[in-house]
């Protein structure tokens, strides 16, 4: 029987580090015993560079796990300049729009909401050109993400983004959004109009590379030591140190946790920040000058080792903006609930991470804003570091995950969704 064709349009695939690049690997390579996959994506270039084997032509075709990939060049870019990424974006745009001609015939065309909006207006092309039906995952919501940090202030183009997305969503065949939160507002949306139809579906992370470790692990003892975190308490932020979390502000509450500052058991509290992004260079000034020696700062690891740097942590952030509630839904929780450690969430009560925290109880969860009850979880973990109750709820994540979002599970939802419409 033939397979059934399917076009995947990623800004970002792996190797690339983007959360969503990893996601889309596991699902292209996944859905291949049904489909016929092919993904096009930009080549490596989450960090803004580009490696020197993808400088000089404009497409690269790769196979990898029998997944059909084409990679088209895009510019290197500063993630502290708005010209630099729009260029990058725009780039992948138009190229990717080329290499969609070089895709052939396809019989589903499946669009992510990155790069913002242009996400939703490349599956609507490819679905005219292909005379295909197609899917809109709406991982975040844009223009309204972007409202929220007051990234754009200009109320012509913010207006035109919502009519180009609203338009994205109206002409697809099916609508995946990743949080209950994010179905609210396709429903707000279009309150009063015909509501495209829609389903949602978890993120995940893959449970058989993301898991807990013994504390003697001797590639988890090598990170510790290099970066000096072995035998502390260690409060651990991993992943995109941008603008959608609020985490300038969270630094003036570690400020109040000063150097030397232990657990009721006597380790030393460490606060490590591990990624890359738009404000890091603010973090680490801010720290510099304020003479926080008990925050640490790490690049971002290759996937490979993430499993030992989330390891590594004792309690991990998983945080977002106040603003961002039915607007974005913070992946990062999977990994945190993979390692089975607790968590310390920021987040808008009835977004989606809060809720499943709350149902399985892997952790302790505040207002985004509220920084008074910020320190207060803090001093509560810290006071009850290494306490049975602190272990529970790492416990509870990682059994949470393993009953309802794993990899399969997810992916499963997928193949079904795309096969009814």
């Amino acid at each position: 029987m033939t397979k059934k064709k399917l076009l995947i349009f990623a800004h970002y695939y792996s190797p690339d580090m983007a959360s969503t690049g990893q996601i889309l690997k596991d699902q292209a390579e996944g859905m291949t015993n049904e489909f016929d996959v092919t993904v096009i994506c930009a080549v490596p270039s989450y960090d803004g560079t580009i490696a020197s084997k993808y400088k000089t032509q404009k497409y690269y075709f790769e196979e990898l796990n029998n997944v059909k990939i084409i990679r088209v060049h895009v510019p290197e870019f500063s993630k502290l300049s708005k010209m630099s990424r729009v260029k990058n974006i725009i780039t992948y745009f138009f190229g990717a729009l080329g290499a969609s001609h070089r895709a052939g015939e396809q019989d589903y065309i499946f669009a992510i909401s990155q790069p913002p909006i242009l996400g939703g207006v490349l599956g609507l092309i490819g679905k005219w050109q292909k005379h295909a039906k197609m899917i809109y995952c709406i991982q975040d919501f844009n223009p309204e993400q972007i409202m929220a940090v007051n990234y754009i202030s200009n109320k012509l183009v913010l207006k035109a983004m919502m009519v180009a997305d609203k338009f994205s969503c109206k002409q697809s065949n099916l609508i995946i959004t990743v949080g209950r939160d994010l179905c609210q507002t396709i429903e707000n949306r279009f309150k009063g109009k015909k509501i495209p139809k829609y389903a949602m579906i978890n993120n995940w992370i893959n449970e058989k590379e993301i898991y807990p470790l013994e504390s003697t692990n001797e590639h988890m003892i090598a990170f510790q030591n290099q970066y000096k975190l072995k035998d502390k308490f260690v409060i651990m932020y991993s992943g995109n140190i941008g603008l959608y979390y609020d985490l300038e502000n969270l630094l003036k509450v570690i400020q109040k946790f000063k150097p030397g500052t232990k657990t009721t058991d006597g380790k030393e509290v460490i606060f490590a920040f591990v990624g890359a992004g738009a404000v890091l260079n603010q973090l680490v000034l801010y720290a510099k000058q304020h003479y926080m020696d008990n925050v640490v700062f790490i690049p971002y690891q290759k996937k490979e080792d993430l499993i030992y740097s989330l390891n590594a942590a004792d309690l991990h952030w998983c945080v977002n903006a106040k603003g961002m509630k039915g607007v974005s839904c913070p992946s990062k929780a999977y990994g945190i609930m993979g390692v089975g450690k607790p968590i310390i969430g920021v987040l808008e009560k009835g977004t989606e991470v809060r809720t499943l925290i709350e149902e399985c109880n892997c952790g302790k969860c505040c207002e985004p804003g509220d920084y008074v009850e910020v320190a207060n979880i803090l001093h509560w973990y810290i006071e009850h570091a290494n306490t049975n109750k602190v272990k529970q709820m790492g416990e509870n994540g990682r059994a949470y995950l393993e009953k309802n979002l794993t990899k399969n599970v997810s992916i499963e939802k997928y193949i079904n969704a795309l096969l009814s419409i």
